[in-house]
């Protein structure tokens, strides 16, 4: 009987926790250092109370470089505690790129990679909602590897 009540107990308390508060939609911006794109625009498309999809796009013009890179994401999320909830996904980022040295040699291409989330966010009663991630990134075709990180600031709606 008594691990009959554990069992009941656990299974109650992980329900609870990983219900997240997931809007029908949410966009913003994603602020992200040099190895990626920068600022992208960011959307989040919520499935379900506990998984949604986030579609991120992001350009990078300067002398020597030009691109861009749309990545999409599949994310579960968990609630901690309120309004405060932790996130992790797995996707892909496929883009396009030019480069053009100093000796007006030019080269360009498409790009694939796999990519993966994690972070944690924050939502405040008015539907701003603040998160913190990282995301790696693993090259297939024509792409780096590296952890990309962030801070993403969203309008839920």
């Amino acid at each position: 009987m008594k691990k009959f009540i554990f069992i009941m107990a656990l299974v109650a308390g992980s329900l609870s926790f990983a219900n997240g508060q997931i809007a029908d939609h949410a966009l913003g911006l994603r602020f992200a250092g040099s190895s990626g794109f920068g600022t992208e625009i960011s959307y989040q498309h919520g499935l379900s109370s506990l998984n949604r999809l986030e579609f991120d796009l992001g350009f990078r013009n300067s002398n020597h470089y030009d691109g861009w890179g749309v990545s999409g994401t599949y994310q579960w999320v968990w609630n901690l505690q309120g309004d405060f909830n932790w996130y992790a996904g797995a996707g892909a980022k496929l883009g396009s790129w030019s480069n053009i040295s100093t000796s007006s040699s030019r080269e360009s291409g498409m790009f694939l990679g796999a990519v993966g989330t994690i972070g944690v966010e924050y939502v405040f009663p008015i539907g701003l909602q603040l998160a913190i991630d990282a995301r790696p990134e693993i090259g297939l075709i024509n792409h780096g590897s590296w952890i990309d990180l962030g801070l993403a600031v969203r309008y839920q709606f």
